[in-house]
């Protein structure tokens, strides 16, 4: 068997960054890699964005299915009740220091909330669901209480939606309707996206029969890398330091001779464009258009344009996310924390997923390196 694998195997067959490996099967979503599709639980996402509430799409992904009014009600009403911290984790934000890492301090406010969950020495079903809805409501809560004085997150409004309240935290104001709309399709855009890095990383946690806050835990810990989930915030700072669209140009022209990545394009699996931007663009013009302010869009336009031209890369979620997280008002140090915001419902199921079907996932690798080199003692080592 080592053989087969190791000096034996096809160096022509090595997947790396298992590109192209069905890694697993999944009933959560359906990413169509040629013209970019997307499916939550068999519901396109064009539908979900326009047409439902994040709260919707967070049911229909942990529970499989849409709800009705009743179970809708009941989801909304359970989200808003477990939203308050517990008090273990108040005292844990008050030794937080300010200068803090946003994506540091959730990865370990998260592992934090798995010591005193209810529900922590079971992975069934059932309380697999309950500790998905605690994170769900919780998760904003930690960050607005990050973005306070450590240790005082302020109040949630039970009477504001999910994506409502996140802005509410975040920003201090409650948002007017398009703005809580333009969050809302953003928090389901990022709601799931299949094996992606962060999710993947959770499975093979949860596949060792580890539980949900430690699965959880380590999907932040990878969507904080750049090349899956730092994008969006690496975008804006880009804009602002192209400053105007005059600047375009000139800008990415000289970054693409110097063969430098520009971030907010291209995507592993979606090689001919994502239709989550095309969403996304949508509402960020119109954004711009309600703000009196189209100068990031018009900038991401003329980006976007050079790029298809030059390259043939398409702009993925991030892109276009950047300048209306921006034009919301949301810190751009928090853009990659707000993805953790949405993306907890699909790594949660995920999560429940694994264990309801588990198989621990271990793969192999194609051993590179000598082999039978004979153990000299230390004094005849050079």
């Amino acid at each position: 068997m080592s053989d087969s694998i190791g000096r034996g195997a096809d160096p022509d067959r090595i997947y790396h960054g298992l590109e192209g490996v069905l890694a697993g099967a999944s009933a959560i979503c359906d990413v169509e890699e040629t013209n970019g599709g997307l499916f939550y639980r068999g519901y396109r996402i064009e539908d979900l964005a326009e047409r439902a509430s994040f709260e919707e799409v967070a049911y229909l992904l942990l529970m499989g299915k849409l709800p009705n009014r009743k179970e809708l009600s009941a989801f909304s009403e359970e989200l808003a009740r477990s939203r308050p911290l517990p008090e273990a984790a108040r005292r844990f934000l008050k030794t937080v220091s300010p200068t803090a890492n946003p994506m540091d301090f959730l990865r370990t406010a998260v592992s934090f909330l798995g010591l005193d969950d209810p529900d922590r020495e079971s992975n069934a079903h059932s309380e697999n669901l309950r500790k998905a809805i605690r994170l769900i409501a919780q998760i904003p809560s930690l960050l607005a209480a990050f973005r306070s004085a450590p240790g005082e997150p302020p109040p949630s409004d039970p009477s504001l939606s999910h994506a409502a309240n996140l802005l509410y935290l975040l920003t201090g104001r409650r948002p007017d309707p398009f703005s809580a709309k333009v969050m809302e399709v953003s928090l389901i855009l990022y709601a799931e996206h299949e094996f992606n890095a962060s999710t993947f990383a959770a499975r093979v946690t949860a596949s060792s029969l580890s539980d949900m806050h430690s699965a959880v835990t380590s999907a932040i810990g990878s969507l904080k890398g750049p090349l899956h989930g730092g994008a969006n915030e690496a975008v804006m700072k880009m804009l602002l330091e192209i400053g105007g669209i005059e600047n375009a140009e000139r800008y990415i022209g000289k970054r693409l001779a110097r063969k430098e990545r520009i971030m907010g394009f291209g995507h592993r699996v979606l090689k001919q464009g994502d239709v989550r931007s095309k969403i996304i663009k949508k509402y960020a013009e119109e954004l711009g258009e309600r703000k009196k302010d189209r100068k990031w869009f018009d900038l991401s336009s003329r980006i976007e344009e050079k790029m298809r031209r030059e390259k043939e890369l398409y702009p993925n979620l991030d892109f276009y996310s950047a300048s209306a997280y921006y034009l919301l008002g949301l810190p751009i140090e928090f853009d990659t924390p707000l993805f953790v915001c949405s993306r907890i419902s699909g790594w949660s199921a995920h999560v429940m997923e694994q264990h309801d079907h588990n198989r621990l996932i271990r793969p192999r690798c194609f051993y590179t390196g000598p082999k039978d080199l004979p153990y000299l003692p230390i004094e005849h080592r050079s």
